[in-house]
């Protein structure tokens, strides 16, 4: 007889990742992940003393996926802030159970917007823009929570089932508000 397939740590972690990714992390639980992964709840909750335990860990994976799917530009921007405005409101309407995890669900660790700003999780995105438009770490800080803020609001409604989705006019209303955050900032120099 041949011996059990075991079950590691990170096949429960990328069980519950996939429960989250289609119907929502509010559906991760010992039963539905022990079941996505073809054995008893056991190995579960050997891994895990908690699902808010494995809750979290979702979190940060679903968190690294979300900054990788930001950097991965589908086509050629005016500019990289644009480009990551855009990915952040297409991630909201491809992974709209991920993205209600990640920023409406309460999981994330950061209280305010202030924290998130200066995670260690943000730096690769604020440096990549910060190369793009040849302001200083803290100029790009600042355009960055302008244009953060307005793709998270156009994000959240689209994530929500309240807005069709219109690349052409959200494309638009990014640049015009990148335009008036990198003037906004200048003005301050």
């Amino acid at each position: 007889m041949p011996p059990k397939a075991k079950i590691t740590k990170d096949m429960v972690i990328d069980a519950a990742f996939e429960i989250a990714r289609t119907t929502g992390a509010e559906n991760i639980n010992a039963r539905t992940v022990s079941e996505k992964l073809n054995c008893s709840t056991q190995p579960v909750m050997y891994h895990f003393s908690t699902i808010e335990e494995l809750k979290r860990a979702v979190y940060t994976k679903s968190d690294c996926y979300h900054t990788e799917y930001l950097m991965n530009f589908e086509k050629p921007q005016k500019g990289i802030m644009l480009g990551i405005g855009l990915n952040y409101i297409r991630f909201a309407i491809k992974e709209p159970h991920l993205f209600r995890f990640l920023f409406q669900s309460g999981f994330a660790v950061e209280n305010s917007l202030l924290e998130m700003i200066d995670s260690k999780e943000l730096e690769p995105v604020i440096s990549a823009m910060q190369n793009a438009i040849g302001m200083s770490f803290e100029q790009t800080k600042e355009v960055f929570l302008t244009i953060s803020m307005f793709a998270h609001g156009y994000a959240s409604i689209i994530a929500n089932n309240s807005l069709e989705y219109d690349e052409e006019l959200v494309t638009t209303h990014l640049e015009r508000a990148y335009r008036g955050a990198i003037l906004a900032v200048q003005e301050e120099i």
